[in-house]
């Protein structure tokens, strides 16, 4: 990798882990687009695995409750590895700009979404029954674009969890579809070593943009950091659509 294109990754990954140490969450989905934008989908998603391991891990630390979280939303978990597997299996087998195209079209439904906060909240009833498809469904956006917070961001908020418990509960599905992807890339043959080199030297603005982020968050009100970042997400996302809509 020339060095210009070390500096784009390296921003990437400070940049997204900026945004984890403020809100928690948003690691991969932030930065994939930038590395898509420059690298492509499939030299993009090796290069985003070891990072962001390393940003659930460090929020998921300061969060607590890792065993109560396991054991509530277990069947939301075990419900991921399927939708991953059939996505890594899709990633192989589409082009590389429709993946590009079905990225920017999650981004785009992300960021609406979360510009919106819809009121919902979700019967206790319908958790357990719901957990395993929306594991499914995370897994398959997640395998095939990289981005891996819809459906489990809307259907974790819906749920009312306290800002601990929730950070714990999604980024412990993060994590999982990290490790998974690791597996699943190594397969398709693009976790190479230079990628896995380009990722471990990540760690290290990653490191430091969890610590700035978390800083940030306990000093300023993230509300209108977080604006403009859903706002940049959504433009990504269009943009990652129209390169697909209009390429010769």
């Amino acid at each position: 990798m020339d060095p210009l294109a070390l500096a784009i990754a390296l921003a990437a990954y400070f940049y997204a882990a900026f945004v984890k140490g403020l809100t928690g969450l948003g690691f991969s989905t932030s930065c994939i687009a930038w590395l898509v934008l420059a690298f492509g989908l499939h030299e993009a998603l090796p290069l985003l695995i070891i990072p962001s391991v390393a940003s659930n891990l460090m929020v998921m630390v300061g969060a607590g409750h890792f065993r109560e979280s396991a054991r509530r939303f277990w069947p939301l978990y075990l419900g991921l590895l399927p939708g991953l597997l059939l996505g890594l299996w899709l990633l192989g087998h589409i082009n590389p700009q429709t993946g590009a195209a079905i990225l920017g079209a999650v981004l785009m439904g992300y960021s609406i979404f979360a510009l919106a906060r819809p009121d919902v909240v979700l019967a206790p009833r319908l958790e357990r029954p719901l957990g395993p498809v929306t594991g499914f469904l995370t897994g398959l956006v997640n395998g095939m674009t990289g981005s891996q917070v819809m459906p489990v961001l809307p259907y974790l908020m819906a749920l009312r969890l306290d800002p601990a418990r929730f950070v714990q509960a999604i980024n412990i599905a993060f994590t999982m579809s990290s490790l998974v992807m690791v597996l699943g890339l190594s397969r398709l043959g693009l976790m190479t070593w230079h990628a896995v080199t380009i990722s471990a030297i990540g760690i290290v603005p990653v490191y430091f943009g969890v610590r700035l982020g978390t800083k940030t968050r306990r000093r300023l009100s993230p509300d209108q950091f977080r604006m403009a970042v859903l706002a940049l997400l959504a433009v990504l996302g269009a943009i990652l659509i129209a390169l697909r809509l209009f390429q010769p």
